[in-house]
């Protein structure tokens, strides 16, 4: 593959590349229909699978869930900006891991130091995660109205596409 650059990127023939297309789109698919459709075995197929997941490649199965079938419409992102060094980082941390609202985490560059994702029942609900936040930095945040990419698929085409960047 062209783009390979860095030790961390796993080379993968086209056979790995259809799998992984495969079970991004359907992670249930059983090894007897996934082996059907990239042409090897029920056996063949899943040791590729079980060596893409021991290579990291495949790092789990979810199934995905709208939480506000659950009772959690509102989806918050919310820019976090702590002061200190690590040890204020590892205490934020911790304290973002005991807050069964967020759903995910990034430490970013820039003048923040986090954007949060949190699903919330109600706008008192997204108060006071604000106030439990706000204890730890500064925060700003933005109600999202509606995700027009929910999730993507990669295929060998797109990641060859981002080669011209390198």
């Amino acid at each position: 593959m062209s783009h390979k650059k860095s030790p961390n990127v796993v080379e993968l023939d086209a056979i790995a590349w259809k799998i992984l297309e495969s079970l991004q789109r359907n992670a249930r698919l059983p090894f007897a229909e996934l082996g059907r459709k990239v042409g090897l075995s029920t056996p063949a197929v899943a040791e590729r699978v079980h060596r893409l997941e021991e290579a990291g490649v495949i790092t789990g199965y979810h199934a995905r869930v709208d939480v506000s079938k659950l009772g959690a419409p509102i989806k918050i992102l919310m820019r976090l900006t702590i002061p200190g060094g690590d040890l204020q980082i590892s205490r934020t941390v911790a304290a973002i891991k005991e807050l069964n609202e967020i759903s995910r985490c990034y430490r970013i560059t820039g003048d923040e130091s986090f954007v949060i994702e949190a699903d919330v029942v109600s706008i008192r609900h997204m108060e006071a995660l604000i106030d439990r936040l706000s204890a730890l930095g500064a925060t700003s945040t933005s109600t999202v109205l509606s995700s027009p990419v929910e999730r993507r698929e990669y295929t060998i085409k797109q990641l060859e596409a981002f080669a011209k960047y390198l």
